[in-house]
């Protein structure tokens, strides 16, 4: 078997076996297959895709290229979710509490920000003291005691997605359904647990920039979990507009801690519900409508936000940022953005907002650059508000004066407005399961 017959073989729209696709993999991560001929497979991927056959195979070789967690020492349904991600998406730290104050069961492998995209895991690490990095053993009893985790994966565990992926980073190859699935879907099932909700976003801050596209990538990722035997749903949410009013590590963790004491903003609290509901609801909790309810009365009596406190001080956090966010890293600067005209705001460009964050130090260009857990937004209004001309429409934060400057560059013209007020449009866009996919 040679990578050159096989990257002929997928340019000239050919299918890949199991066989082929497990040789390339295996020897991509082993250092056999050098970044070249990877690179122009992965560039013939892009362009002529990948059979679901295909697909289920190349997450099996990347799941099977290093260790997964064995859960089973916890006894019920454990439950994982994942995001595509996008900008201001705090939703992990809201929801994995929320589903352990209801009984369900959480070990959560969460990553780093890259690009315009945030990270769960640094965001965590805004909070002083927080480690997020635990061995199997106490992640096990962890969960086993306060019914949650979420903690960085170990470099074992499908080592081959870290490699192909920083591949595709290079190659624009990032935006292939294939490829996007299998490096998801890898991770997910070597994390362990019985089922899995995805959240697939969906708009100009996330990787998929319409529906259809999002609706195929969901699909495509439920049929890789249903085919592993894991119990896997996919919600598609919208992010044309940043999710909340923060972004960026530490003005997120406020804003989490501040939904779960019930004071989340409408479209945060729209999807957070919506997904903590679907968790316990693949759960076997009960009924969507129980599901629900439990997710409101985990908030409104406090378990929520107590099974947050739990996992702070289980991790070596500071809890007490979650009384007080002064705590929590401050920015030096504090630079406002001023609406140009009087008028409503009809629209505001989640990237743009993402891009203008990682330029005030709030994300990263690459794997392992330095981030500043202080930089970032705190937006002051929403599509749908009434502004006056020059009034703040944000609010940049960061330790750089020449940070806020490129910052104001990116954003000198991502707010729009008009005279009369946007159609409001729904947060969940789509539900997908096995064989079945129901629009909103």
């Amino acid at each position: 078997m040679r990578i050159y017959d096989i990257i002929t073989k997928k340019k000239r729209g050919g299918e890949l076996t199991a066989d082929e696709i497990k040789f390339v993999v295996d020897g991509f991560t082993s250092g056999i297959i050098p970044d070249e001929h990877m690179s122009a497979l992965l560039m013939a991927i892009w362009f002529r895709g990948m059979s679901s056959a295909e697909t289920v195979s190349l997450t099996t070789a990347m799941l099977n290229s290093g260790e997964s967690i064995d859960l089973s020492d916890i006894p019920g349904i454990k439950i994982d979710k994942h995001s595509t991600g996008g900008v201001g998406d705090k939703v992990s730290l809201v929801v994995v509490p929320i589903v352990a104050a209801c009984g369900g069961i959480v070990a959560k492998m969460s990553g780093r920000g890259l690009g315009h995209t945030g990270g769960t895991i640094d965001k965590l690490e805004s909070i002083p003291g927080f480690r997020t990095s635990l061995t199997r053993n106490e992640i096990i009893e962890q969960v086993k005691q306060h019914g949650l985790a979420i903690t960085s994966p170990s470099s074992n565990l499908a080592p081959a997605d870290k490699k192909i992926y920083a591949l595709r980073d290079v190659t624009a190859t990032v935006d292939s359904i294939p490829l996007i699935a299998s490096s998801v879907m890898s991770k997910k099932l070597a994390s362990g647990s019985n089922a899995i909700v995805l959240e697939v976003t969906v708009g100009n801050g996330a990787f998929m920039k319409n529906i259809e596209d999002a609706i195929k990538l969901a699909d495509t990722m439920v049929r890789i979990g249903e085919a592993a035997g894991r119990r896997t749903t996919a919600l598609i949410t919208d992010m044309d507009t940043p999710l909340g009013y923060e972004v960026g590590n530490s003005n997120e963790i406020r804003e989490a801690i501040d939904a779960l004491k019930g004071k989340a903003p409408d479209d945060l609290n729209e999807v957070t519900r919506a997904i903590a509901a679907e968790m316990l609801y693949v759960s076997q909790k009960g009924s969507p409508d129980d599901c629900k309810r439990m997710v409101d009365n985990a908030i409104k009596d406090g378990s929520a936000l107590q099974k947050f406190r739990d996992m702070v001080k289980a991790q070596g956090g500071d809890a007490s940022v979650i009384d007080d966010a002064r705590k929590l890293p401050q920015a030096k600067y504090h630079v406002a953005v001023p609406a140009k005209e009087t008028a409503y705001l009809t629209s505001m460009n989640a990237e743009e907002i993402g891009l203008a964050s990682m330029a005030l130090g709030a994300g990263r260009a690459k794997q392992g650059d330095e981030i500043d857990l202080s930089a970032g937004i705190t937006i002051m209004k929403k599509p749908g508000d009434f502004v006056k001309r020059g009034e703040p429409c944000a609010m940049l934060h960061a330790n750089d004066t020449k940070k806020i400057q490129d910052a104001q560059l990116i954003l000198r013209d991502t707010f729009k407005a008009a005279d009369k007020p946007p159609k409001k449009s729904p947060m969940i866009l789509a539900r997908v399961e096995k064989d079945r996919i129901e629009r909103f």
